[in-house]
Formats: structure tokens, sequence, C-alpha cells
């Protein structure tokens, strides 16, 4: 079984905590690289939440928007959704059947 590459660097995004961190702040509000440092009480600093948020927009997870000088960023939900269900149909294809179902998506 081959791995779609797309979903591997989603994996590899995911799997480290400060990420994952950024990530719920980022659930439905645009946030600056400040903001989100802020959000974070400074357990880490702006260098470190910069390149973050790059691993995370690489692999799609964020959307960016620019304003003049400055970069918003928000967790881009639908590119999400669609590596954890790619993750689900190869991994646990009978549980992904049921959800889908519940939410009425034909796999």
């Amino acid at each position: 079984m081959s791995i779609d590459p797309t979903v591997i660097t989603f994996a590899k995004a995911i799997a480290d905590e400060t990420r994952q961190e950024i990530m719920k702040q980022l659930c439905c509000e645009w946030m600056s690289v400040n903001d989100v440092v802020d959000a974070l009480h400074g357990r880490v600093n702006q260098p470190t939440v910069s390149h973050h948020l790059k691993l995370l927009a690489d692999a799609g997870l964020v959307a960016v928007r620019q304003e003049g000088r400055q970069r918003f960023y928000t967790l881009n939900q639908e590119h999400f959704t669609v590596c954890c269900g790619t993750l689900m149909r190869n991994f646990a294809p009978d549980f992904a059947l049921v959800a889908a179902e519940e939410i009425g998506i034909e796999c």
C-alpha cells in the first residue's frame, strides 16, 4: 500500500506538540505571528513560532493572508479534514465508512 506524500507531510506536521498548540489557536481565527506567541503565553519565542507556521503552511494546514507587512494565519480546516479522511481510509477503512455515512459522504 502506497501512502500519498501529502498525507505523510500532514502526519509529520501534526506530530509536533507545539504545532498542535498553534493549530488549536488558529482554528476559526486569523492571527499574526505575535498573536500566536501571545496566545502561547510566551512559552515559544517569535522565531520558533514563525518556523512552525512555515512548516504548517508548506503542509497546507494553514492559510496565509498578507496585510501590508504583516501576515495572518488560520487553520485550513478543509485540507485538515481531507488528510484525516485519507488516513482513516488507509488505516481504519471500516470506521471511515461509518463516519462518512454518519455525515452523508460516500467513500
